[in-house]
Order: C-alpha cells, then structure tokens, then sequence
C-alpha cells in the first residue's frame, strides 16, 4: 500500500512538479466525501489534493465521479474571473482518481466575523456569485454524468436529480418527516416552475460559509480568498445558489447579498414562479443532508441535528410549494 508522501510525489510528478520539492503533508478538515490533504513545497507554495473513497464505499446516486464537476467549477470560476483554485491535474483513472489545484488563501467563514465585517463582504460575495453565473454550459445537469448525460431542459435534469435521491432514499431508508411517495408527489406540483428556465447557468449548489474563504490582509481587511468545493456543481437556475447561501435560512433578508449582486447584473426577483423554484432546491438540498446520513454512518448528535433542524426545513419547504401551486393555479 502506497503511503500518502509517497502518492503525493507521484502526483505532483505526474503533473510535471518536482516530487523532490514537497516538504509537508497535512490533512484537511471540513470535507464530508472525499480525502483532502495540503501539500507544501520547498519555495511555500501550497497545493490541494483530493482523492475520493473507494467505489466499494456506499454514497448517493449524484457523488459519482465528483472530481469531474469540482474541476469542471474551477475552470468556469477561472472564465469569470471568480476568486476560486485553479485546476493543476485531473487524474481520471479509476484506480487513483485524483484532483490537484493550487490552495487559495485564508479559512473558512466563522463566527468571529463582525458586522461590521460581514456587510462589505456579502455584498463583495454577492458581486462574485454574480459572475458565475454568467457562465453557461452545454447543457442541464451534472457535468460528470451521474446521472446519465446532460439535458436539453432544466425540468429533465432537475426531475432526474429528484428522482435520484428519492431513489437514494428508499434504498438506504433514510428517515424523512414525509414518506418518499408524498414528498414525491408534493414535488411534482411545482415542476411547471422549472421551465422559466432556459440557460444553464454555472451552480456551485454548495456555499455554505465553510466554503467561503476569508483572508485577512496586510493592512487588517478581510476579503474572500476564494470559493472552493465545487464538487456538487451543476448547470442550472442561478436562484439553486440562494440555499446554500443562507443555508436553513431566507436569502431575501441577505440584504448585502443581494445588492452586490443586483450590482452585478444578477437577477434576483422572488415572484411566484422563483419562490417555487426556490422552495423545490430547499427541497432537493435538505433530502439529500437527511438521505445521506445513513451511507455516511454519521453519530447520534449529528442524526439529532439533522432530525431537528432540517427535517422542519423540509416540510416548511413542501408546505410551500402546495400553497404556491394553489396560487399559480388559481
């Protein structure tokens, strides 16, 4: 078996660095799927290797091949011009995937930011998600094809990643507040939503504040050294984005949010076909924090707190979408 100094230098060697120039290897924390290790080498520049479990390890249907899309993210982040790694090597070979990018500055968003902090930089996040957004794809979907190839409209995708994690769901019993058969049928009322959407837009689907970096410059300021995890990236609705930015929250009090990226030229309008739209992606976020519980074995404190503060969220998320789709019937 390989140690982890020894399978660092052959991936710095296969992505033409000199192997002999690693100094220090330190595992990182805050990733919930794959294994993260900070390389370092002899002139302190710093480098991030990901390698995924074992196919052998149980998941769900969409974290196949998720080195793909986390890729796929950086380079289209790189187009906008978004603070965000870059990509060094993709190793595709089933028998040692592996993704290597440079590391970005600074940690992830915490509670020690003040107000007078936070303001500046959601506005300054929101002016960055902004351009992501301009970015489109080729089509609807997951860029690494777990779930078959990318479709020519957002209802097929998005009905697709439903149905994967519904499928999730039953298979590893997952303990939802709604049966499977009545979250899908909830669901499926505020389908005719999705087709307002016509571009597939760039999604990160995962910015949650332990994704955001902040570094503390020089001079005392702190700015977003980048937006990192792009894993579960996707070409989509730009409002997918608005869940996991005010994570179990209402992105329409994110008052900074949204006007940096209004500024930017980002649409952000809550009529009644965005707020469906919006509930279905709460929806679809909080199945898959309930579903993937079980595959990841978690503990008893974190099933209490996945019981207590998201299965709520899902229901008041249900809850929505009928009440919307009286409305939009009516």
């Amino acid at each position: 078996m390989v140690d982890s100094w020894e399978w660092a230098r052959r991936v710095l060697e296969g992505a033409g660095l000199d192997p002999g120039r690693l100094v220090g290897l330190r595992p990182l924390s805050g990733g919930t799927y794959n294994a993260v290790e900070e390389l370092l080498l002899t002139d302190g520049t710093r480098y991030v290797l990901k390698v995924p479990p074992a196919s052998t390890v149980p998941g769900l249907r969409y974290e196949r091949e998720l080195l793909v899309s986390e890729a796929e993210f950086y380079r289209a982040a790189a187009v906008a011009e978004v603070a965000a790694p870059h990509v060094v090597a993709l190793g595709e070979d089933a028998a040692v995937p592996h993704l290597l990018m440079t590391a970005c500055p600074g940690e992830p968003w915490d509670g020690s930011v003040t107000e007078a902090e936070r303001t500046p930089l959601r506005r300054e996040l929101g002016r960055q998600v902004a351009r992501l957004h301009t970015v489109t794809g080729p089509g609807f979907g997951y860029p690494s094809g777990a779930l078959g190839p990318l479709a020519p409209d957002w209802r097929t995708a998005f009905t697709a990643m439903i149905e994967a994690i519904l499928d999730d769901a039953r298979d590893y019993g997952a303990r939802l507040p709604r049966s499977v058969d009545q979250v899908a049928s909830t669901l499926s009322a505020g389908f005719p939503a999705l087709d307002e959407v016509t571009v597939p837009a760039l999604v990160h689907f995962d910015l949650w504040d332990g994704n955001i970096l902040l570094d503390r410059r020089a001079d005392g300021e702190l700015r977003i050294g980048g937006l990192i995890d792009g894993e579960r990236m996707l070409w989509g609705d730009p409002l997918a984005d608005f869940v996991s930015l005010a994570l179990l929250g209402d992105i329409k009090k994110d008052e900074a949010f949204l006007a940096g990226y209004r500024e930017e030229g980002g649409r952000a309008e809550f009529d009644v076909p965005a707020r469906v739209r919006l509930a279905l992606y709460r929806a679809y976020l909080y199945l898959i924090m309930l579903t993937e519980t079980v595959p990841r074995a978690v503990d008893d404190e974190k099933e209490r707190w996945v019981q207590s503060a998201v299965a709520p969220e899902l229901v008041a998320a249900l809850d929505e979408i009928e009440a919307l789709a009286r409305v939009a019937g009516a």
